[in-house]
């Protein structure tokens, strides 16, 4: 068979293509709310009036409702000085195009959502309901959650920031509870010169295990800590920089090191799911009457058998003679300090969010931040909350490659 040669015909001009680059759009003007959390235990604001005056200065507008920053001691005047617009209809807030919440989205928040709108709050897997996410995507909301928001370098920093607020307080508020006035021991944490230092243990090596360990050694008490990740206890050496007690997780020695401690530390994390219980009802009984338990896990289920969620009102109760403090949502206790470290963090993210053109480019752009989106227009791109509410997942990185 005779083989064809390729035909070419003289008339045809064969010429590469410029490439089409992809070119930034121009600077976006915001309209940013933010309402007064009616939501239980919850005092922080996701921005503070400096973070406030940084993004006006930006030429954006800030909208507040009145009495948002009371829990954190910010005042309406505070708010307004830095160039904020107070609103006293909890709607008209609602018609700013962001949202920013320090609260989960609530029942009642749902009804004021308006179509498209983006909003950014924590979400608290344990509190959130199928509904409330239903009606958030049949509004084709944008969501982006606190717990999942990455940076650059792959870290979660608003998490990171309430582990370390949450893990610094621990030791205060065990020493608290340890004081003859609140029928604690009456043990000072740390102890002074001839008297045997007080004895803590934690049981996690977290970021919440590293800063309760920080400041229960800058006491003066002595630590020991469990984990177990091998890789998480020598991470905590490194910081710390200390040579520590550690050890892995095994019943036996965690059941010895409680019955003779003063204060035992919850800092385990639950990922995804509830935290494990690592301490029986039993052990929890052998441990001496007066000790404090600070459950700071009880935000997935706790670590302890013996935890029961308390509140700020009323924080602490007693089983088997042992004081157990396991308020959910420690930072909100030190809320400036809390919204400051929010603030932080989403004051850049909105000045990026501008800058790139809209939120849709702000994700095309800034691949971390994907991680944090769990609805993208009304579609659910968070895969643990589509198997935990039987929900369609959609692959965000698919959704928005159609949209270029």
């Amino acid at each position: 068979m005779a083989t064809v040669k390729p035909f070419v015909s003289p008339s045809l001009t064969y010429e590469t293509l410029e490439e089409t680059l992809d070119v930034k759009p121009k600077t976006e003007s915001l309209t940013i709310g933010i309402p007064k959390e009616d939501s239980f235990n919850e005092n922080r604001i996701a921005l503070t009036p400096e973070a406030v005056a940084v993004i006006v200065a930006n030429g954006h507008q800030v909208n507040v409702e009145t009495k948002a920053g009371e829990g954190a001691n910010y005042s309406d005047n505070d708010y307004s000085e830095a160039g904020a617009q107070i609103l006293y209809d909890k709607k008209s807030v609602f018609d700013s195009e962001i949202i920013v919440k320090s609260a989960p989205v609530s029942d009642a928040d749902c009804e004021f959502l308006r179509p498209n709108q983006y909003v950014i709050s924590p979400i608290h897997l344990a509190v959130m309901k199928r509904e409330i996410l239903e009606k958030m995507m049949s509004k084709k909301i944008t969501a982006l959650s606190f717990e999942n928001l990455k940076d650059a370098g792959g870290h979660n920093p608003i998490v990171r920031s309430m582990s370390e607020i949450a893990g610094s307080a621990v030791m205060l508020i065990a020493g608290q509870y340890l004081s003859s006035a609140n029928d604690g021991r009456g043990v000072l944490v740390g102890g002074i010169s001839g008297i045997p230092p007080t004895k803590v243990v934690i049981i996690g090596a977290g970021i919440v295990g590293e800063y309760a360990a920080r400041t229960a050694l800058a006491m003066g008490a002595s630590v020991k800590v469990f984990d177990n990740s091998i890789y998480r206890l020598k991470r905590l050496q490194n910081n710390i920089g200390v040579r520590m007690w550690t050890s892995v997780i095994e019943p036996k020695i965690l059941g010895k090191q409680l019955k003779t401690c003063d204060v035992a530390v919850g800092a385990l994390s639950g990922a995804g799911g509830r935290t494990p219980i690592v301490v029986s009802e039993e052990m929890v009984a052998a441990m001496r009457p007066g000790t404090v338990i600070v459950d700071v896990s009880i935000d997935h289920g706790g670590c302890f058998e013996t935890s029961m969620v308390t509140t700020h009102k009323k924080p602490v109760f007693k089983k088997y003679d042992v004081i157990h403090y396991c308020v959910p949502n420690i930072p909100s206790g030190f809320a400036r300090t809390a919204s400051q470290a929010i603030s932080n963090v989403l004051m850049p993210l909105l000045l990026e969010t501008a800058e790139d053109g809209g939120i849709d480019n702000v994700i095309w752009y800034k691949i971390n931040i994907r991680t944090g989106i769990y609805l993208f227009k009304g579609s659910l791109t968070n895969f643990h909350l589509s198997e935990r509410f039987d929900l369609k997942y959609t692959d965000l990185n698919l959704l928005i490659a159609s949209r270029r």
